[in-house]
């Protein structure tokens, strides 16, 4: 295997859209965004043929430039699609790879007063630019969502908040049943705070963002949960509020907050199971070992889209041998269920 790139058979196009949504956002962060599409092999031939198109967002801290590093013995997730198209596992499609990142490591791909518009920025605007750009075949039923942990979590309530814009999605190790995945973390996160910053997450921020990030124990774990807060428990004046008060007990009426962005709890609501119960096809694996637990939630969430009435024939659900990382060998496969969904006549 090479250690430096190879060449597609299909083509990535490095693009950058220019947001009015997130212009102006609570956090500063950049209105000008770039956007990486991928066309399969053969576009360029066929001037009149439209494609299926498939959009995969980030884990916490991404960005797409990202998607283009290389590990070890291993070749990035855009070579593995494009691999995947070339041979012929999957039906044609275009892929794109979206950027939310944020100063606080992400979005959620929610909108939220304390962080940006990032949920109407995907539907309201990447969607159609990219409509616009290339030859897709518009409309919900030709276009799906995919992601891994927070990725994944987009994945899953982008599907429910917007199923007017999305027809199918995958969810690899997404975070949901955070009774189980988040809750655990709020005990040593207060103990932290107590012991390094006397309790307070200003302080920590004004700290972390005055030196290099990563220097100190428990950066990005006390960052990570701010920008959990700060994508499901603000208020309309950006303030944020934590799930949990000094003694690392959760706090009811900013918890309350926190499960009503579960997907396992909102795929029980009636407005969220009708979503699902209208998409082409949904994906849902995790590895048996994650480090926190998301495991638990594939399951607890496959159990939630079954209860919403999902057809089993529309699902596919996998437990694998792995950690939380390590797997994106599973992003093509999930890539290729889908765009074989996208292509179907029905359903």
């Amino acid at each position: 295997m090479l250690p430096w790139s190879a060449e597609l058979a299909g083509r990535l196009d490095h693009r950058v859209i220019d947001s009015a949504l997130l212009r102006g956002n609570p956090l500063g962060d950049p209105h000008e965004r770039p956007l990486l599409v991928y066309v399969p092999p053969g576009y360029d031939d066929e001037p009149r043929r439209r494609y299926p198109s498939l959009y995969v967002l980030l884990g916490y801290t991404g960005h797409v430039a990202m998607w283009l590093n290389r590990a070890p013995f291993r070749r990035p997730f855009p070579e593995l699609a494009d691999a995947m198209f070339a041979s012929g596992e999957a039906p044609p499609a275009i892929v794109v790879y979206v950027d939310a990142w944020t100063a606080l490591g992400g979005s959620q791909y929610l909108d939220s007063p304390a962080t940006g518009r990032y949920h109407s920025y995907l539907c309201e605007e990447v969607v159609p630019w990219v409509d616009a750009n290339y030859r897709t075949l518009p409309g919900r039923d030709h276009r799906a969502v995919t992601g891994k942990s927070s990725g994944g979590y987009g994945a899953m309530v982008t599907a429910m908040l917007a199923p007017h814009v999305f027809g199918a999605l995958a969810t690899h190790a997404g975070d949901a049943l955070f009774e189980v995945s988040m809750r655990h973390a709020f005990p040593g996160l207060a103990r932290r705070l107590r012991d390094m910053y006397g309790g307070s997450y200003d302080a920590f921020l004004a700290d972390f963002r005055s030196r290099l990030a990563g220097t100190r124990e428990g950066d990005l774990e006390l960052l990570e949960m701010y920008a959990y807060a700060a994508a499901y428990s603000a208020d309309e004046d950006g303030t944020v509020r934590l799930p949990f008060d000094d003694t690392g007990a959760t706090v009811p009426e900013v918890w309350r907050r926190w499960l009503a962005r579960d997907p396992v709890v909102m795929a029980g609501e009636p407005r969220y199971a009708e979503a699902l119960r209208s998409m082409r096809g949904i994906w849902v694996d995790a590895g048996h070992r994650d480090e926190y637990f998301l495991d638990f939630a594939a399951v607890a969430f496959r159990r939630a889209v079954a209860a919403a009435g999902v057809p089993d024939e529309r699902v596919r659900f996998e437990l694998f041998d792995a950690g939380h990382g390590g797997i994106e060998y599973r992003y093509p496969l999930a890539l290729a269920w889908l765009a074989r969904r996208l292509s179907e006549r029905n359903g």
